[in-house]
């Protein structure tokens, strides 16, 4: 296993939240372990939510965030411009970090350093 990143998720969102109502989730469809991990923080805080948007690919997801109609889980390296973790803010449940890694099982040389490759600019482009 080669790790590449650690990515931080948190609440993102581009919005003002109501207290007192139903937290507007964006999240992507089952079996989605981020859906699964969030859900899973919200329900143990006793934090009211609704699925106001399930979406089947980040970008759908990352638009719904954008334009204001929903908060979502995300990773800090993938959330939108003009987002704000709102979850200090909205006493949401930390979420914690994740590790990104590259497996592989390929043995012929010229595959294992176009690996090499990848995993380096990969690496290269991650913040911090």
């Amino acid at each position: 296993m080669n790790t590449l990143l650690e990515d931080e998720f948190a609440w993102f969102a581009n919005f003002h939240h109501k207290p007192g109502e139903r937290l507007r989730l964006a999240m992507l469809a089952a079996p989605c372990g981020v859906r699964a991990h969030a859900i899973r923080a919200l329900d143990k805080a006793k934090v009211k939510w609704v699925e106001a948007f399930t979406g089947g690919g980040v970008t759908a997801v990352v638009a719904v965030v954008t334009c204001g109609l929903a908060v979502a889980p995300l990773a800090r390296r993938v959330a939108p411009p003009g987002t704000l973790d709102v979850g200090p803010a909205l006493a949401l449940p930390p979420l914690g970090r994740s590790k990104v890694a590259l497996h592989s099982r390929i043995s012929d040389a010229h595959a294992r350093a176009a690996l090499r490759t990848v995993a380096a600019a990969f690496r290269s482009m991650a913040p911090g």
